[in-house]
């Protein structure tokens, strides 16, 4: 089941909304956990024995963490061994004996599993639960229900935004439920859906012509690298929205995820924007364990290498994910070392153009079936074999898409949001935001009711 479907818009989420308002306070977690698990059981039933699972030994190992001081490490360490070596074998393990039969002659059969949807987002939801409670940043949850409803929660279950134990440990116990806040979550949650269904998913129609053409010019390699570009931005950032606007509606408050990305000045400024929970996982859990930047240039750019490569192991099991959070790492170092004090000093826009370029050519990368097919698409831009500027097919489609590519990327910017904070269109905006909202939500649903069905870019992950 995905936010953006007609079962959950009209079925799932009112009927979640009501019995959740009805029942007492003291139900409330317990209504949220058989709602969370029905919600995934829905979309993967074959699976909802492993998450039950993965809590289970979470839980017992939380409390031993807690209890036996002195072993917490070791309770701490074999903890992590299992609840990651689930997400490996269920997601690593072809990728591994793929690798594996390059170098032997009696070829390793490949074991047929399929992956499990969301267990890399609650995979890390759990690891961070565990390590901040063994460095006592967070009190052990002694509530194994109240525990599986943090862990479960559907708003961010299947594809995050990954919610620290330690940014609603209060909120799972109490929590405020206000007319203003349900009315921004509504808001929330109908901006998200318009960001997917109105944008990512009508440039995914044009991605998916593109790729299916036989047609070649340097503006289709253009159309497809933009609109790939912005159809993964309002994707994500459509999911990370409804998600957040869910959360308002329940009485929770989870985190921003996107901050506008495409308006950095360089890759450091890029993801400190973009999915901010993975990134700042990463951070905290991986890199300042490793040191940080508080070691030797040599250990330094190692912690930083190493970061960029489990960031793209974490999005695929695929030599593609690993370059690409190759190309991520070196490029860190060398903004690290020299580059970044040089394009604080050119004009903000060069610096735009150059970010938004490396992440471009990044997204490439990252959807990239083989390497001829990266480098095709790469070479496409810049009219390599002797492409035409374009053709008839390409500037029918931009004349097709123009207006969608144009929407994404004025909203990709503050712009709208300046405009409409303003003293100036405040009145303005508090007459026409409800109507704006219901023509969203009306045209949305027309696309879902008409359209098919599209799953979240995230849900792969």
């Amino acid at each position: 089941m995905v936010f953006s479907s007609i079962t959950f818009l009209f079925y799932f989420l009112p009927i979640t909304l009501t019995i959740y308002y009805i029942v007492p306070n003291k139900f409330k977690n317990i209504i949220l956990l058989i709602v969370s698990l029905l919600f995934y059981f829905y979309g993967e039933p074959k699976y909802i024995w492993l998450i039950i699972t993965s809590i289970i030994v979470t839980y017992l190992f939380g409390i031993l963490i807690d209890k036996y001081k002195k072993k917490s490490k070791l309770f701490l360490i074999l903890s992590i061994i299992v609840i990651v070596g689930l997400l490996m074998y269920f997601k690593y393990i072809n990728f591994v004996i793929e690798n594996v039969n390059l170098f032997i002659s009696n070829q390793i059969d490949f074991i047929y599993v399929a992956l499990p949807i969301g267990i890399s987002f609650y995979t890390f939801q759990m690891v961070s639960y565990l390590i901040d409670v063994y460095k006592e940043e967070a009190k052990v949850q002694k509530n194994i229900l109240k525990l599986a409803m943090y862990i479960s929660l559907f708003p961010q279950l299947i594809a995050g935004p990954i919610v620290r134990y330690t940014t609603i440990e209060e909120q799972i116990e109490k929590r405020n439920y206000t007319f203003e806040k349900f009315s921004l979550g509504v808001r929330k949650f109908i901006i998200g859906l318009g960001k997917k269904v109105l944008i990512a998913d009508v440039l995914a129609e044009l991605n998916t012509i593109i790729l299916g053409s036989n047609e070649s010019s340097i503006l289709y390699y253009w159309l497809y690298a933009i609109s790939g570009m912005l159809q993964i931005y309002f994707d994500f950032s459509g999911y990370s929205d409804m998600a957040i606007g869910l959360g308002k509606m329940l009485g929770f408050e989870f985190l921003e995820n996107f901050n506008y990305p495409y308006i950095a000045t360089s890759i450091t400024d890029f993801w400190r924007r973009w999915h901010i929970s993975l990134s700042t996982w990463f951070r905290d859990y991986v890199y300042i364990p490793l040191g940080g930047n508080k070691v030797s240039p040599i250990k330094w750019f190692r912690n930083i290498l190493i970061v960029w490569i489990l960031t793209g192991l974490w999005h695929g099991a695929a030599w593609n994910f690993v370059i690409w959070g190759l190309y991520f790492g070196i490029l860190l170092i060398i903004e690290k070392v020299f580059l970044q004090r040089i394009l604080k000093k050119v004009p903000l826009i060069l610096a735009r153009i150059y970010t938004l370029f490396i992440v471009m050519i990044s997204f490439i990368l990252f959807n990239g079936d083989s390497v001829s097919h990266i480098l095709q698409n790469i070479g496409g831009l810049f009219g390599i074999s002797n492409l035409p500027i374009a053709s008839k097919e390409s500037l029918y489609y931009l004349k097709s898409y123009f207006m969608v590519i144009v929407i994404g990327i004025i909203g990709s910017t503050p712009i709208v949001k300046n405009v409409m904070g303003s003293k100036k269109a405040h009145k303005f905006m508090n007459c026409i935001e409800p109507i704006f909202l219901l023509f969203v939500l009306i045209v949305s649903t027309s696309y879902m009711i008409d359209g098919s069905f599209s799953p979240f870019l995230y849900f792969r992950f």
